[in-house]
């Protein structure tokens, strides 16, 4: 299973350009789509599930072309959008009972089946009985990934999941992520680099409806060895240092110092120490190269 995006573009009528000619290919396995709020992540996001149309460029997904059989997409797509809704005041299992049949599943059994095996997935079986709409907000994010899975779609899209999740939800989910992750093409847009640290063995940064990295984590972070470096400084020094050095970074210590991090093809100067590259350090070098 392959998605294909060629030269994809989408300005809106405010003049905004939320996609600049992207080019994209995806395979099985969870991929991590990263960048900033309003780098276009969503407007390709809705784009790939049929929700809008491209001014130009085109789609394929397993042989289907996405943007002139958009029935054939959707019978095979599972979308989780930012914002999924209001639910009713009904029980998680009869709620997706009702989605089931909204998906064509018309025998009862059948339709039993499948929610049994949706709620099993997610974690949310001990729950079913209670109605969705008291749920906590990762728990409607499984949800949203229960109510997904009905038709056992072989792409799945899910935008910005994670976002006001607390640190206890928001591991169960990537864990429910990873799990569905290993059969099915999985495209997680965020703006969180963790969660694509933890999850996706390929990914892409975008700013400015374009990509401007493409490869696995474990490529990008090598790609920078020997050019991160770091220091300790104190708050008012924060501002000399920024006009003198590359800092992509920094994060206050307890004392109210900062750890800065600085990109850097050389050693700055005596006081810096080299520093192992994360994944961070690839978003923030990423997008600072594109300014």
């Amino acid at each position: 299973m392959k998605l294909q995006i060629a030269n994809l573009t989408k300005t809106y009528s405010n003049g905004v350009k939320a996609l600049d000619n992207l080019n994209l290919e995806i395979g099985t396995g969870m991929f991590g789509l990263l960048g900033p709020n309003g780098a276009g992540k969503s407007s390709l996001m809705r784009t790939i599930a049929t929700i809008q149309k491209p001014d130009s460029g085109s789609i394929s997904f397993d042989e289907i072309n996405v943007l002139e059989d958009q029935n054939a997409l959707r019978k095979v797509l599972g979308y989780l959008p930012q914002e999924f809704g209001v639910y009713p005041n009904m029980s998680a299992e009869r709620l997706l009972d009702y989605f089931a049949q909204l998906k064509g599943i018309s025998s009862s059994n059948d339709r039993k089946a499948i929610v049994k095996q949706v709620l099993e997935v997610t974690n949310l079986w001990e729950v079913r009985k209670k109605s969705v709409s008291g749920y906590s907000g990762g728990m409607k994010q499984r949800f949203g990934i229960a109510q997904l899975l009905l038709n056992n779609p072989k792409l799945i899209i899910v935008d910005e999941p994670t976002a006001g999740l607390d640190p206890a939800e928001r591991h169960r989910f990537l864990n429910v992520l990873r799990e569905i992750g290993t059969n099915h093409t999985v495209i997680f847009s965020t703006h969180i680099v963790d969660d694509v640290k933890e999850l996706c063995n390929d990914l892409a940064i975008l700013n400015g409806g374009k990509i401007l990295y493409r490869g696995t984590p474990t490529e990008a972070t090598k790609e920078l060895e020997g050019k991160i470096w770091m220091r300790i400084v104190e708050r008012d020094e924060l501002e000399k240092f920024e006009k003198e050095f590359n800092i992509i970074s920094s994060n206050y210590n307890q004392d109210n110092t900062l750890n800065i991090r600085v990109f850097s093809e050389t050693k700055p100067d005596e006081t810096f120490v080299q520093a192992t590259p994360h994944l961070e350090d690839v978003y923030f070098v990423t997008l600072k190269k594109d300014n």
